[in-house]
């Protein structure tokens, strides 16, 4: 196996594994989650399912969406699957709650910087973007729509009914939208893997649209 490959391998578990761990700091903060985060979170209440079991199902489903606009998964999708909501579960286990804003702030803060940080470093690593991304550009490319447009539209949808199911909206969720554009460019400059026939961290330019949609 080839130092690039093995490189490109670490940086695509650490990055989901982080993924799940920043989910669980923010649903321990309590001040709202990312957009999907709200409606795992709505349909954990209502299933008395774990929000990371909840984030797996919704992630085969979504990966089935697939299918119709002809869109191939690769190996950080399917494991995209997995791998964020098992340690989105197990942080949850181990981190406990904080109460007052004076730890919630921070808390909140960090989970958002951890999450730009997991994105640069699993869709740098370019085994192919999370279920959530990749229907977001299939449907950029059947449809003619912009980018910015689909996204938006998917993510009201997702929005609106996690909050119709229960799931926590606030704060945190305006800042994470505010924020995890420019962190996650950031971080994909930062963690890019130059592509062999080019040698260069050409990476974080071809994937800027899709960086500001994690999973």
């Amino acid at each position: 196996m080839s130092r690039e490959l093995t490189r490109r391998l670490l940086q695509l578990y650490a990055g989901l594994a982080l993924y799940g761990v920043s989910s669980a700091v923010l649903v321990r903060a309590g001040l709202g989650l990312e957009p999907w985060g709200v409606l795992h979170q709505g349909l954990a209440e209502r299933t008395g399912l774990t929000i990371g079991v909840v984030s797996i199902i919704v992630g085969a489903v979504v990966l089935l969406l697939w299918i119709p606009i002809r869109q191939r998964p690769g190996l950080g999708t399917v494991s995209n699957v997995v791998v964020i909501g098992v340690a989105m579960d197990g942080t949850l286990a181990l981190l406990p709650g904080v109460h007052g804003l004076a730890g919630q702030i921070p808390l909140m803060l960090a989970g958002i910087v951890l999450n730009g940080a997991a994105t640069g470093l699993y869709i740098a690593a370019r085994f192919g973007p999370g279920p959530r991304d990749g229907l977001m550009t299939g449907l950029h490319r059947v449809t003619g729509r912009s980018i910015r447009l689909v996204r938006t539209a998917i993510e009201v949808a997702v929005v609106a009914t996690g909050f119709a199911l229960g799931g926590s909206l606030g704060a945190g969720t305006v800042v994470y939208a505010l924020a995890i554009g420019p962190l996650a460019q950031f971080f994909l400059r930062v963690f890019a893997v130059p592509a062999p026939e080019i040698g260069s961290t050409v990476v974080a330019g071809r994937t800027r649209d899709r960086a500001i949609i994690p999973r």
